[in-house]
């Protein structure tokens, strides 16, 4: 449970050097919840990347790798991810059942997150995936399948657009854990965005999002500390039921 609104917010690391990745350390050190690692960093740095960051900051550590393979391969993968100690992991949802619990059942005290549907995904892409057509005119729907199969199959809770959100909370119960990547600020929204399913921070925490990925608006802000104190007024307007435009 959050206690303040800058615990909301989880930063991408999202840089090929840890260089970059350390400059925005310092810079948002206590001004968020959590650093996410990515494909791209621990790729090129390894778990030594997450030793740098428990060092240089208290914050959590969010890793998320989306593991995608064969039940015994994702479990034996799982446990080495275990022994590094970090809080979240993410694997695909898109996936079998038995797979979603080898990653539980090997995880430790890592909480696993199932990714529901890539926030750059539309309609359009869940046809040309081959879905029958209830689910291409309703994508929800296949958002609420895959995150019903993660929540039996033990993880902690799924990844998720805000704008599917509020009905999974709905549908599954608080106590679903709901990571909402696909955040834009009011200040920064711009036509064009690669990210489909977008919200607002504030639109975010009301509909019930128990963390924000927001990483582009802090990260090419002329002053990232700054816009990262920014997005935590429009998590505490928001959660103060102010409005979430």
């Amino acid at each position: 449970m959050q206690t303040t609104a800058k615990e909301y917010i989880i930063f991408p690391l999202d840089f090929p050097s840890m260089e970059a990745a350390q400059f925005h350390i310092r810079q948002l050190d206590d001004r968020v919840g959590m650093f996410k690692i990515g494909l791209e960093l621990f790729i090129r740095q390894g778990p030594a990347v997450i030793g740098m960051v428990r060092k240089m900051s208290s914050a959590g550590i969010f890793l998320d790798l989306k593991l995608h393979d064969i039940s015994a391969t994702v479990g034996r993968a799982m446990a080495r991810v275990a022994d590094l100690g970090v809080d979240l992991v993410t694997v695909h949802g898109a996936c079998s059942q038995k797979m979603l619990e080898s990653a539980v059942q090997n995880a430790g005290k890592t909480k696993v997150l199932a990714v529901t549907l890539l926030t750059d995904n539309d309609a359009d892409t869940v046809r040309a995936q081959g879905f029958k057509d209830e689910y291409v005119n309703a994508p929800e729907k296949l958002v609420l399948l895959r995150a019903r199969m993660a929540m039996e199959a033990g993880c902690a809770g799924v990844v998720c657009s805000g704008q599917e959100t509020a009905m999974l909370k709905a549908q599954l119960g608080k106590g679903c854990l709901a990571v909402t990547p696909g955040i834009r600020p009011q200040w920064c929204l711009t036509p064009g965005d690669d990210q489909r399913r977008v919200v607002t921070p504030a639109k975010a925490v009301q509909a019930g999002s128990d963390y924000i990925v927001i990483g582009r608006p802090i990260r090419d802000a002329h002053d990232p500390a700054r816009a990262a104190e920014r997005v935590a007024l429009e998590i505490e307007a928001g959660l103060s039921g102010g409005p979430a435009a």
